[in-house]
């Protein structure tokens, strides 16, 4: 199935980080952002065991289908697939590309990191339906394993050379979301600055106006 369309209208991709959240939960972190406009949900918790995991992607399947949001599972494409999610997403270190597509099958949609426009160039080849390019901004707040900043340089070189929609990430807020949107990116990936807001729902909406915004005039 080509998701391609879909994709493209995603402006906010909210991932869940416990750690960060002022005391809510993955769940609670779904709910707030969906309620600020959020398009898609990624449950992201390297520290959670399988049953955690398991038991806050059942809840959080539920919230995202009633509200009509996508759901993606990180990494852990056993969970996904166990609780129906919409897709799952694999980073660099994680199951090859032709493998996680063979195991969700096409009818899922399959989203790769990349920190390289090699690793982009290649993803897109192998089938990923979105590419999650960064770290473009300093991260490591967040993701302790993210690698040095790669600049909007490469956001501009993946837009020109794959053909698959990009959602990028690392370091990315309110401040810096427009030129992220002008060199290429279909949408922004957010941890921080909407998990680590005293008001999720707020921040959510404001990211999600702010790209919207910019993406109206980048194609007018």
């Amino acid at each position: 199935m080509d998701f391609s369309s879909i994709i493209k209208n995603w402006h906010l991709y909210l991932i869940t980080d416990e750690q960060l959240s002022k005391g809510r939960s993955n769940r609670e972190i779904a709910r707030f952002a969906i309620d600020g406009g959020a398009d898609v949900i990624q449950l992201r918790d390297k520290t959670a065991s399988s049953r955690k995991l398991y038991e806050d992607a059942i809840a959080i399947r539920e919230i995202t289908r009633a509200a009509n949001v996508i759901f993606i599972v990180n990494d852990r494409l056993d969970i996904a697939l166990a609780v129906d999610a919409d897709g799952v997403h694999v980073g660099q270190k994680d199951l090859p590309v032709h493998i996680a597509r063979q195991l969700i099958g096409k009818n899922k949609i399959l989203g790769v990191s990349a920190e390289t426009l090699e690793q982009a160039i290649q993803a897109d080849k192998d089938g990923a339906d979105y590419l999650g390019v960064g770290p473009i901004f300093e991260a490591r707040s967040t993701k302790p394993d993210a690698g040095e900043p790669l600049g909007l340089l490469l956001l501009k070189q993946v837009h020109q050379q794959c053909q698959a929609p990009i959602i990028a990430i690392g370091g990315i807020n309110s401040s810096n979301a427009r030129e992220v949107i002008r060199s290429g990116a279909d949408g922004i990936a957010v941890i921080s600055a909407v998990v680590a807001a005293d008001d999720v729902a707020v921040a959510s909406r404001e990211l999600k106006n702010l790209v919207r915004n910019e993406r109206k005039q980048c194609e007018e």
